[in-house]
């Protein structure tokens, strides 16, 4: 009899752990205290926080479980180089639930109809509310994300769309977007992989934007694109050997590089018609005296970092560069139609034609500065 006992408790057991009820606890999601997130169905209302978290959540094709979002998809976005915004002006029309880079309003989540059941939230160590303290005045479960990048931390990106994906349902879709990445970027690698040293040329990109729109000088060592297509990106190191930060890089040191071809970020634009990159190349002696300014090899690039990095225009961008680069290689490419394909598949619609228009219609273009 004892033995039947301890049987059925076991069956018992075994029974409640597949019961729907159960079914649904997420394994190695926890929300922002370090408890297990449980959940016997996948959520249907969330909120996104912080820098590029809403972008995440249209690639899995959730967009339509957000019930709000942060000051920067409705007030501040004077000028969108945000695809995703740009593909789903539906943003622009749901509640604000506090401003940009993570700068959560308590008050405001607790006012919402309907509630979110979880908020995800990025960039939590380096801006924007503590989401301990969120989640303790909402009672609302955080889910925290690192965004990650396309470069070294490629798989604390792909981590958080898994994450997302399991909790919204859209687990299929996150790996499928996880998939699209790979793939675009192993295409990028196996083009240029056999390309002689001797046969690269010197590149240097400004104008990337860093929490706003900068002027030529600013740049990135390990931008994105340039390594994706093995180009010699001058700005990996300084004379002494140390490795330049995301920050301006002096003029004389642009000039003594020389670079045989260089790309503007198209985001400097907004800096004005005389502060500008653009008009730096122009109007500025030292620029001027530049062989790819000479020679009008200058071409425009789409935003890499608004509201942190656009992952669908650095892969457009990557195209691009290997067909001014290496145009055999890439002859089957049309650059704004590759684009236009990224796009659709990460955020539903084409949105290269919107994107160029507020770019002055230079981007994929050499950009006149003679």
């Amino acid at each position: 009899m004892r033995k039947l006992l301890v049987l059925g408790m076991l069956v018992l057991s075994l029974t409640m752990l597949c019961s729907p009820a159960h079914a649904g606890i997420f394994p190695d999601v926890v929300d922002a205290t370090g408890q297990p997130l449980t959940s016997s169905t996948p959520v249907t209302k969330v909120v996104c926080s912080g820098s590029g978290c809403l972008r995440l959540l249209t690639y899995i094709e959730a967009e339509s479980l957000a019930v709000a979002v942060d000051d920067m998809e409705v007030k501040r976005a004077k000028f969108d180089t945000r695809p995703y915004a740009l593909a789903h002006p539906e943003f622009k029309k749901l509640p604000i639930f506090g401003e940009f880079r993570g700068h959560d309003n308590p008050e405001l989540i607790l006012s919402l109809e309907p509630q979110p059941e979880v908020i995800f939230k990025t960039y939590t160590s380096s801006m924007g509310y503590d989401p301990k303290e969120l989640q303790l005045k909402t009672g609302i479960p955080v889910i925290v994300l690192d965004y990650g990048d396309l470069g070294e931390n490629r798989q604390a990106l792909f981590h958080s769309l898994r994450v997302m994906g399991r909790v919204t349902g859209k687990s299929q879709r996150a790996e499928e977007v996880i998939a699209f990445f790979e793939s675009a970027i192993a295409d990028l690698h196996k083009r240029t992989a056999h390309v002689a040293p001797s046969e690269q040329q010197s590149v240097f990109v400004g104008g990337i934007a860093f929490k706003g729109p900068h002027g030529f000088q600013s740049t990135e060592p390990g931008y994105p694109p340039f390594e994706f297509v093995n180009a010699k990106n001058l700005a990996v190191q300084d004379s002494a050997g140390k490795c330049l930060k995301h920050s301006d890089v002096a003029k004389e040191k642009i000039v003594e590089w020389d670079p045989d071809c260089l790309f503007v970020d198209l985001s400097t634009l907004r800096l004005g018609d005389k502060a500008n990159g653009v008009a730096e190349l122009k109007s500025d002696p030292a620029y001027q005296t530049l062989n790819a300014v000479k020679a009008g090899n200058v071409h425009g690039l789409l935003p890499y970092n608004w509201y942190t990095q656009n992952f669908g225009s650095i892969l457009a961008n990557a195209y691009f560069v290997g067909k001014v680069l290496y145009p055999a290689l890439f002859s089957d490419v049309n650059p704004a139609e590759k684009a236009d394909e990224i796009y659709t598949f990460l955020v539903g619609r084409p949105v290269f034609e919107k994107l160029n228009n507020s770019f002055d219609n230079l981007a994929f273009q050499p950009v006149p500065v003679n």
